[in-house]
């Protein structure tokens, strides 16, 4: 792999983050699904980043999403599971499809993220025009003339990415871009979406139901489709899409747009008003007036995979490198994964010599790329297949479940196979020395437990320090004693 050195990279306008001597400063372009996941994980792992933000705020656009099996295990590693659940409704497996007349044909979150990273690490209104690397770094340029300098360059900007766009113009320039990486996404269908406020459940039954709802609605000789699902607090995410009926329709939209936003919705909000929905008597213009429009967005859809994911000091992911339609239900899984697989490689470096990030990135690549593909083909050729094929492919998509492998593995639930993920290196020789050192620092204890009023339990832990000096070093302690100071104590005692 070769490193671009047509300009050296120049410091940026505010001292950068030097790296320390076994881990790289990670800039991460985009604070959506990936780059949030990708920043908490690196900073479990240790690894310092900073995130660039197009945006002047982050903030959801009115999108539901599905998590499944395939990433749950790794949000589970980070204590966000339970935090999930509260916000979330289950998917029982029951999925109804209707024609425009409600018959029945078949019947088969960015806020969670962003509460965990440092609000200092985010930089907002950052838009990158463009890149440079070398040999000794990687830079980006903002529109507002900023610049930022880093050891590893991340493109998770979406579907439109700028990263991809600036790393691909300079590829293109040195004539190394693959003619398939040229050429634009396909384009498809425009889809508007939205959330609604709580709706009341007399009028909208089903709406305060335990389970998610899920119905998809194909319209009679109409390009449109649209769809409804339920989601906590009595809401209804809802979405419709028109079906793009030539190239050259998509070609002279002047809609698309690599920002989703409210403005463009109004025309196509008029089209789509009396469509019905299987909630009661109603139809979609109840939904759209039940929903904020702020909370109304309109964007296109389209889908490519691309060859080029990494070069140099930039590597891509998410939308940025493969980009799904929200129909097959996979693009924030696919992406989560990504940033999953990517702290791992980033983990697993040993050292910040080129020839290192470069291993590193292509490693990502090897990891992902077939995965994602094969994504790909099940979601082409889904509609052809008879149910038990259907659910079989189900299952073998959700197979790869990857973990960080720098902290305690998830045991696999269900029994549905899992593919096996290769143990850290790393991660066992660290844990070998600090099981070294709790051996140097044995602690006997006694406990007792006793029930008190109330269904309560009192209980106690009384530990004999190793030495008397250690000893004369926990009276002194003690004049300072805090509910932080017992955190230690709590990690050593909390099997017993």
């Amino acid at each position: 792999m070769t490193f671009d050195d047509e300009h050296a990279v120049k410091y940026p306008s505010q001292p950068p983050l030097l790296s320390d001597s076994k881990n790289p400063h990670v800039m991460i372009v985009g604070a959506g699904l990936a780059g949030l996941l990708l920043a908490i994980l690196l900073g479990k792992a240790g690894i310092p980043y900073q995130i660039y933000e197009r945006a002047k705020e982050v903030k959801p656009l009115g999108a539901v999403m599905s998590l499944n099996a395939g990433i749950l295990p790794a949000l589970e590693q980070l204590g966000l599971y339970e935090e999930l659940l509260k916000i979330s409704l289950p998917v029982t497996g029951e999925f109804k499809i209707y024609n425009s007349d409600i018959s029945l044909i078949f019947s088969p979150k960015n806020d969670l993220l962003l509460s965990k990273v440092p609000r200092e690490r985010i930089h907002l209104s950052k838009k990158v025009i463009s890149l440079e690397q070398n040999r000794g770094g990687a830079m980006i340029r903002c529109a507002d003339g900023t610049t930022y300098h880093g050891d590893i360059l991340v493109g998770a900007d979406g579907a439109y990415s700028s990263v991809r766009q600036a790393l691909y113009k300079r590829l293109t320039k040195a004539g190394t871009l693959p003619l398939s990486d040229a050429d634009e996404l396909n384009k498809g269908f425009i889809c508007m979406v939205g959330i609604t406020k709580a709706l009341d459940p007399i009028k909208y039954p089903g709406v305060d139901a335990n389970d998610a709802n899920i119905n998809q609605i194909i319209g009679n000789d109409s390009l449109y489709s649209w769809s409804a699902f339920t989601v906590p607090g009595n809401r209804i995410c809802w979405n419709v899409k028109r079906q793009l009926a030539t190239v050259k329709e998509a070609t002279e939209h002047k809609f698309r747009n690599s920002e989703w936003g409210p403005e463009t919705s109004e025309a196509m909000i008029k089209e789509v008003r009396d469509f019905r929905i299987p909630f009661g008597n109603n139809t979609l213009g109840d939904l759209i007036d039940a929903t904020p429009r702020e909370s109304i967005s309109r964007v296109f859809l389209e889908d490519k995979l691309f060859d080029t994911w990494n070069h140099g000091r930039t590597v891509l992911i998410g939308d940025a490198c493969h980009k799904l339609l929200p129909s097959a239900g996979l693009g924030a899984v696919t992406a989560m994964q990504d940033a999953v697989v990517l702290a791992n490689c980033l983990y697993e470096m040993k050292g910040l010599a080129p020839t290192d990030i470069d291993v590193a990135l292509s490693e990502f690549k090897a990891a992902r790329y077939s995965n994602v593909k094969a994504q790909f083909l099940r979601m082409v050729v889904f509609n052809w297949l008879p149910e038990s094929i259907k659910m079989k492919g189900a299952f073998k998509g959700m197979e790869f479940r990857p973990q960080a492998s720098f902290l305690p593995q998830i045991r696999a639930r269900g029994s549905a196979p899992v593919l096996p993920q290769k143990p850290s290196q790393r991660y066992q020789d660290e844990q070998k020395k600090i099981a070294a050192q709790g051996n140097n620092n044995h602690v006997e204890a006694v406990w007792f437990a006793f029930s008190v009023p109330g269904n309560r339990i009192c209980w106690n832990v009384i530990s004999q320090l190793d030495s008397l000096d250690a000893a004369e070093r926990q009276k002194l302690k003690n004049a300072e004693w805090s509910p932080e100071s017992n955190d230690a104590m709590i990690a050593e005692v909390k099997d017993f």
